[in-house]
């Protein structure tokens, strides 16, 4: 697998679509056909636009395989895990000055988690009996 790198930016926009229901076959149709404006009128879709029409095989390598965000901040990652697992602060996990802890996860999930977040974010995780894992999120540079 290709190592996509997005943006914040683009990552929260794309998983902002994503969220609303519209698969990435769809997205590509969409952007295909130039019919951006049926993802969210309100959404200002301009840099993901650029980056389908300067590579669409990288883009829909992004929507199949996967992407690293280049820098994700402490807000930037409560909103991923929102858009992108459906985890809320507070709710889900429990959020910390330099990161978070407690958040639960599969397998699945977080090996995707692993993936997207970028080399500022350290990923601990803690055994149990159970199939899901608790797993604390800290800032590397507070390690």
């Amino acid at each position: 697998m290709k190592n996509n790198k997005l943006s914040m930016m683009d990552a929260i926009l794309l998983e902002t679509i994503r969220n609303k229901g519209i698969s990435n076959d769809e997205i590509l149709q969409k952007l295909e056909e130039k019919e951006t404006h049926l993802f969210d009128r309100n959404t200002e879709l301009t840099s993901l636009i650029s980056l389908y029409e300067e590579d669409k095989t990288k883009f829909a390598s992004i929507l199949h395989d996967g992407y690293t965000v280049k820098f994700v901040t402490r807000n930037g990652l409560i909103n991923l895990l929102k858009l992108k697992f459906n985890k809320i602060a507070e709710r889900d996990y429990q959020l910390l000055e330099n990161g978070i802890k407690q958040l639960q996860m599969d397998e699945q999930q977080l090996a995707s988690l692993k993936q997207l977040l970028s080399i500022n974010w350290v990923i601990q995780e803690e055994t149990n009996e159970s199939s899901l894992k608790f797993i604390h999120i800290i800032s590397a540079a507070t390690i």
